[in-house]
């Protein structure tokens, strides 16, 4: 028998109660109640018999509509209710005392009915998120909804119910309407979605949602659900779903061109569209699983879901990396400006791509790797076609910059990036023989720019020492700019070149060290020019002091910045500091000497006797003139001290062998031998008190003096090889000169002292000669 309408059950219904209303039988009341699917309350009442007609007609009325709420609405309902009303008015004749008591019941029921078939209606409504069409959307809702649900009451009376349904329906030859079951409703629901709703969840950017209900409709197409279609029918199919998938593409490959941008302020968006990718893509490698396995074509697959992702990545690349247009007011060329931008946005965008993006991603995508070698190719091929054009020198370095330093160490090994490039085929920016190239033109640019600048240092050094004005002074010392100017660009070079590479940084230090010796060398040849051109200025001690000064600051930076590959180029850089350093000690020196030499002569004109204050004489002319070598930094004053240390000894010495006095008595020999110790010690405890430190020059003339006065041949031939131990380059003749002051020697006695030095054991030579200085005839 077929499915009876709602319709026809009231009416058969209606027939039902009828029959039994005439017969009286009260059990079939309540048969028919579990038939409606009554709750277990109302069939106690009814078998308790405190129904009235119109109780049992809105009883029965409440529970057809329970039964399938979305049948009717609410006018339906009340006109059926209407319909069955004179069959329940017409009971068996009852005494007027429950006349009114029926009708107060009465209305109360039918107030009762029509609040509960609201709430019913309302409960089981449809859900607004299950999008079904045709009659199966309805059936499905019919099957899913109970009236057990509806009035809340538990299902433990199920078993029961069932049975005497079954046989109500068993005897009356009716099939039982008992809802089938439906295990998977959510895959009817999906599959029923029709081509506008899937259509609008794309334009509200539902891409996961719309992926997974055009992956079922592809999936019925493909099986079961086109039978029985004609083939024209099929064709509308397909293309409908063809046009989804091409719309759903379209959208989601827009995000992904979009990634970068929106990966942290709109996160979700872009995880949406992600798993809709991965659904397709999953799709397309079950695919070609299938064909391989099965040797079957699968119709419209695979859809290239994957190759068009990453050719999305590569164009959001290639669009990322387009250089801005150039500000005109930069400080930066056009060239420096591109590949600047290119290098800092693959950084800051491989970094958003590690920690904002890959996570949207699975593992099999890797989409670190995918869009770093998308930006390593971008980067590259655009350096190539950069370096192949003549570059500045700016251009170059920077350039040479990011090709060795920034993308290897910034990028590359990023902490940021950590290890998720290590899978990423990234090699060099710029192929090895451009990189040596630009590595040539950037030493000799470094080199040209170099030496104009050292040029251009001498000359503005130069013109100032003409200007007659006392040099500044630096925490208490004469001093100059030029020092400072030129290491800090030799400095600066070098650290340039060391920072690119360190290998190119060994490569510019040879060439850097040889033009600095070829920049002292043209610095020499300034300052005697200015020494001989300009020594009435009114500052002109000042000026060579400040330029020794400058002497011990590139001394320094020679020494640390050579090598001992550059042994050559050190000493010669060291031989011409001294130069000048000597230079300006002789200019220096020069007056005070010239002061102090007829001072000196005193000792030849006078008898020794009266030459008893001339050494207080040299050192007071000394003192005045070391108050302006104070303005020498501490290791050069020093230095000048030893000079001054040197030339007072020798100058004494000079003296002494020069007088020509024989003196035969050992008494005058012992009254010279106190004057030349009194004189050692005095000139001896000012040099020390100046910081001299020209020790070696100590013992000469007291070692003289001894010589002087001593008696006894074989101490004096002691003595003798002594000083010639300390000064091995005195010789005979400077000794003949000592013993001719001694007038009581015989010739034999003279000439055995003489034979010492020919014996004697010389010890290493001393930091300066002192006696070849000296000429004795």
């Amino acid at each position: 028998m077929p499915m009876q309408t709602p319709q026809n059950q009231l009416q058969t219904t209606n027939l039902y109660i009828g029959v039994l209303y005439q017969k009286g039988i009260l059990l079939s009341i309540v048969i028919i109640s579990t038939l409606l699917k009554e709750n277990i309350l109302a069939l106690v009442l009814c078998i308790c018999g405190t129904f009235s007609p119109l109780w049992l007609f809105s009883y029965i009325s409440f529970c057809l509509l329970s039964a399938n709420p979305s049948s009717f609405d609410l006018q339906d309902q009340r006109k059926e209710m209407m319909k069955a009303m004179p069959f329940f008015y017409s009971p068996p004749p009852k005494s007027d005392k429950n006349k009114d008591t029926r009708s107060k019941a009465s209305t109360s029921s039918e107030s009762e009915l029509d609040s509960v078939s609201l709430e019913s209606s309302t409960d089981d409504s449809p859900h607004k998120g299950n999008m079904t069409s045709g009659n199966q959307g309805r059936d499905s809702e019919e099957f899913e909804v109970s009236p057990l649900e509806i009035s809340g009451m538990k299902k433990k009376h199920k078993g029961l119910r069932k049975k005497l349904v079954n046989a109500l329906f068993d005897m009356t030859g009716m099939k039982s309407r008992e809802k089938p079951k439906f295990k998977e409703p959510q895959k009817e629901e999906s599959q029923s979605i029709t081509a506008d709703q899937i259509r609008l969840l794309i334009q509200e950017q539902k891409f996961m949602e719309a992926s997974q209900h055009l992956l079922v409709m592809e999936r019925g197409a493909n099986g079961g659900d086109s039978e029985g279609k004609t083939e024209e029918e099929k064709m509308d199919d397909w293309n409908e779903i063809e046009d989804l998938l091409g719309l759903l593409k379209q959208e989601v490959l827009t995000i992904v061109r979009c990634s970068i941008s929106i990966a942290q302020s709109q996160p979700e968006l872009l995880r949406n569209a992600v798993r809709a990718i991965v659904d397709q893509v999953k799709e397309d490698e079950k695919s070609v699983s299938e064909e391989k396995s099965l040797e079957k074509t699968v119709c419209s697959r695979p859809r290239k879901w994957k190759e068009d992702w990453r050719n999305s990545v590569q164009v959001s690349v290639n669009k990322r990396m387009e250089v801005p247009p150039f500000d005109g007011n930069a400080k930066l060329s056009t060239t420096a400006n591109s590949f600047l931008h290119m290098g800092n946005t693959m950084k800051k965008d491989l970094i958003t791509v590690v920690q904002n993006i890959k996570p949207h991603y699975p593992e099999h995508f890797q989409v670190c790797s995918t869009y770093a070698e998308f930006y390593y190719n971008c980067f590259s091929s655009q350096l190539e076609t950069i370096a192949q054009f003549e570059l500045g020198k700016k251009d170059t370095y920077l350039l040479l910059s990011w090709v060795q330093n920034f993308y290897p160490n910034q990028i590359k090994h990023n902490p940021d990036l950590g290890k998720e490039l290590e899978g990423a085929n990234l090699g060099s920016l710029l192929p090895p023989r451009q990189i040596k190239q630009l590595e040539a033109t950037y030493l000799a640019n470094e080199v040209d720019s170099l030496k104009r600048w050292l040029t251009q240092c001498l000359k503005v050094e130069a013109l100032r020492w003409t200007e007659g004005m006392e040099p500044v002074k630096l925490h208490g010392y004469f001093h100059s700019e030029l020092s400072i100017d030129v290491i800090q660009a030799i400095h600066g070079a070098q650290k340039r070149a060391e920072e690119i590479t360190l290998e190119l940084g060994k490569n510019i230090s040879h060439l850097l060290m040889s033009e600095f010796s070829t920049f002292l060398q043209s610095y020499k040849k300034e300052l005697d020019s200015f020494i001989k051109e300009n020594k009435q200025q009114p500052y002109f001690e000042a000026t060579i002091i400040a330029n020794i000064n400058n002497s011990l600051s590139f001394w320094t930076h020679a020494k640390e910045s050579t090598t001992s590959a550059q042994d050559y180029i050190k000493t010669k850089i060291f031989t011409t500091l001294n130069e000048i350093q000597n230079i300006g000690f002789t200019v220096l020196l020069q007056g005070l000497f010239q002061q102090l030499e007829p001072l000196f002569k005193t000792f030849t004109q006078k008898k020794w006797i009266s030459c008893d204050d001339v050494m207080d004489e040299i050192i007071a002319t000394t003192s005045r003139y070391i108050s302006t070598f104070r303005t020498l930094k501490d290791p050069l004053y020093q230095a000048v001290m030893e000079k001054i240390h040197l030339h007072l000894v020798r100058e004494h010495i000079t003296r002494l062998l020069k007088k020509k006095v024989s003196l035969r008595s050992p008494e005058q020999q012992i009254t010279l031998s106190d004057l030349v110790q009194k004189n050692a010690f005095t000139l001896q405890t000012f040099c020390i008190l100046n910081e001299s430190n020209a020790t070696w020059l100590n013992a000469a003339l007291p070692s003289l003096a001894e010589i002087i006065r001593l008696q006894d041949i074989n101490a004096i031939m002691v003595e003798v090889g002594a000083l010639a131990h300390k000064y091995p380059d005195i010789s005979k003749k400077h000794l003949s000169s000592i013993l001719y002051i001694k007038g009581n020697l015989s010739y034999s006695e003279q000439k055995s002292i003489l034979n010492v030095l020919d014996i004697a054991e010389y010890a290493t030579l001393p930091p300066a000669l002192l006696f070849s200085a000296i000429k004795v005839s």
